[in-house]
């Protein structure tokens, strides 16, 4: 076959890396992302926290490194790790798709284009024509790229190439609307980018009944265009619907907001998120978020839950690290960002949120207010330039920082020097938290909800993470009353709630030939009856999707339990509603 096509294909589909043997985001592995994705095989810890899909179903587009294998003579576990069988595989694959399409093996790349669409393993024409336009731009115009390993890879412009794009009626793929036009509020300076093909999920979230429920902020940990550049790399896994710059001046969208991106690090949050990710650094935040992005933040932010009609508190506006993990093994890697210096009081109040939820934050904020109560859910709610928080940072040597901050140090006595609440997914010991910038498990955070348990003189002490925590908060002063919000309760008689991050369908509400994703509990959490935590105001339906292959059109499952979505601590957890009470 020709050279141009094996290598634009490779450089579109791996950006010519093997990572190492790891399979991405969608299963795929080697510079030809052959893709295998019930292999069994689980990476706790992922560049960009991509999580690695290792259910699968049955569907030929999911195993194309086993069908390459048998093409070629070898083992599927050769194709993972020997880059050059994986070239070979890849090229066998590609010539049996332009067999089909062609009949001949044509020494012209221009004529591979129906071929090159179908490698995409695309369900839709538009993402297959990305694809395949991707690769064909890559021959026309050249490449030269320095793998990670030192390696040189160049491909010669060939400028004489014209594709075939007639061949992709060949492949009767489904029309969707290709996301070429941003959607965006009117004053951002907004394009579209696309990502990466491989790093989201074609999708029709809306028609398919699916909410969006959240709105997710990110930073970087980068600038604006290595975050661009690094979601349109096939190789990283991960991808954002938008990128913004720090200085509000330039926006990106990436992935359309009927599609999902892959952002959160919780399949579930993305399958019901908008993904927002911002220029900066989060222990620089105060450097890096600048007033005209919080503007251009907010633009986006009300644009979208006008759109969606996503509630402005903070139970649906929410951080990434407000996101557990599905599992409880990847929650020491979980992201912080945007962490402690995204000031939530000033973001929430440029939303026009309710005054509950930040409009009127800045009005009375430092002030002494009524008396907290046990048994009341209040809002966390420190004046943000009236807040100095210490915090360590290391990368890699350690040092202390002091700045205003967004959130309130959770402690296990109403005294200053008592030990912080440990957070059993951090410390599967029961060791106390530290100050650590990223040990985020005893920290509750501007605009959060939670139920008080007790006082005792200057301090509150809060339900949280499944124990008794203690706050500073003289007279109320850090605190807000939460009239409205709903406080849920373990049921009458049980004697516990089970808690998860993710609302899936019980296992026997799959189809056959669908594999169901695991909803895992918890188990180092607690919720015992006599505990109370705030509850989004209306609980959620369990469902899971699957995309659509070129033989199976997208899925929506879903099952007959709900769940509410609960404070549970900085992060947001969920719990069956059937076992609960309000």
């Amino acid at each position: 076959m020709p050279k141009e096509v094996l290598l634009g294909v490779s450089h579109e589909s791996s950006w010519w890396e093997g990572n190492h043997g790891r399979p991405s985001t969608k299963g795929g592995y080697g510079p030809m992302h052959l893709t295998d994705t019930t292999s069994g095989r689980t990476y706790p810890h992922r560049p960009g926290e991509g999580p690695v899909d290792t259910t699968g179903t049955g569907d030929p587009s999911e195993h194309t490194l086993g069908a390459a294998a048998a093409m070629i003579g070898v083992t599927p576990r050769t194709l993972r790790t020997d880059e050059l069988q994986n070239l070979r595989g890849g090229a066998a694959l590609l010539a049996s798709y332009q067999r089909q399409i062609t009949r001949e093996i044509s020494p012209d790349p221009g004529s591979w284009y129906g071929a090159v669409a179908r490698y995409s393993q695309a369900a839709d024409t538009a993402t297959a024509a990305r694809f395949a336009d991707g690769v064909y731009t890559v021959i026309r115009d050249g490449s030269r790229r320095v793998r990670e390993d030192g390696q040189t890879v160049s491909l010669p412009e060939r400028p004489d190439v014209r594709p075939s794009t007639s061949q992709l009626a060949s492949l009767r793929l489904r029309t969707l609307p290709a996301a070429e036009v941003p959607e965006c509020p009117a004053e951002l300076n907004c394009r579209f980018v696309p990502a990466a093909t491989s790093n989201y999920q074609v999708a029709t979230r809306s028609a398919q009944g699916i909410d969006v429920d959240f709105i997710v902020i990110h930073d970087l940990e980068g600038s604006y265009d290595g975050g661009v550049s690094w979601f349109r790399n096939p190789s990283s896994g991960v991808s954002a619907h938008y990128v913004l710059k720090a200085d509000g001046t330039e926006a990106t969208q990436m992935v359309a907001t009927k599609d999902i991106a892959f952002h959160a690090g919780n399949y579930w949050f993305n399958l019901h998120g908008v993904g927002i990710e911002l220029e900066g650094y989060a222990a620089q935040g105060a450097t890096w978020f600048t007033p005209a992005q919080y503007r251009a933040t907010a633009a986006l932010v009300r644009y979208l839950a006008g759109r969606f009609d996503v509630p402005l508190d903070r139970k649906h506006i929410i951080g990434h690290d407000n996101v557990l993990p599905p599992r409880p093994a990847r929650a020491p890697d979980a992201h912080w960002d945007p962490g402690p210096y995204w000031d939530w009081e000033k973001f929430m109040a440029l939303l026009g949120a309710g005054a509950g939820a930040g409009a009127g934050a800045q009005s009375d904020a430092g002030v002494a207010r009524e008396s907290t109560r046990i048994g009341q859910a209040v809002m966390i709610a420190p004046e943000f330039g009236e807040n100095p928080q210490s915090v360590t940072v290391c990368d890699p040597e350690c040092r202390t920082q002091k700045q205003p901050s967004n959130f309130l140090r959770v402690r296990t006595a109403p005294r200053a020097d008592a030990p912080l609440v440990s957070d059993r997914a951090l410390h599967p010991d029961g060791g106390a938290s530290t100050d650590r910038i990223d040990d985020w498990g005893a920290t509750a955070m501007w605009g959060q909800e939670f139920v008080v348990a007790d006082v005792s003189g200057d301090w509150t002490a809060l339900w949280f993470g499944g124990q008794k925590g203690w706050i500073h908060n003289p007279a109320g002063i850090h605190t807000r009353p939460a009239p409205d919000a709903r406080i849920v309760r373990p049921a009458s008689g049980a004697d516990s709630v089970s808690v998860y991050t993710t609302a899936y369908p019980r296992a026997a509400e799959y189809p056959e030939g669908l594999t169901a994703s695991a909803q895992t509990r918890f188990d180092m959490y607690a919720f015992p009856q006599g505990q109370a935590y705030v509850a989004a105001r209306t609980p959620v339906g369990a469902d899971d999707f699957f995309p659509a292959t070129p033989s199976r059109p997208e899925t929506v499952v879903t099952g007959d339990q709900t769940y509410d979505v609960i404070q549970y601590s900085r992060r947001l957890a969920t719990v069956n509603h059937a076992e609960t009470r309000s």
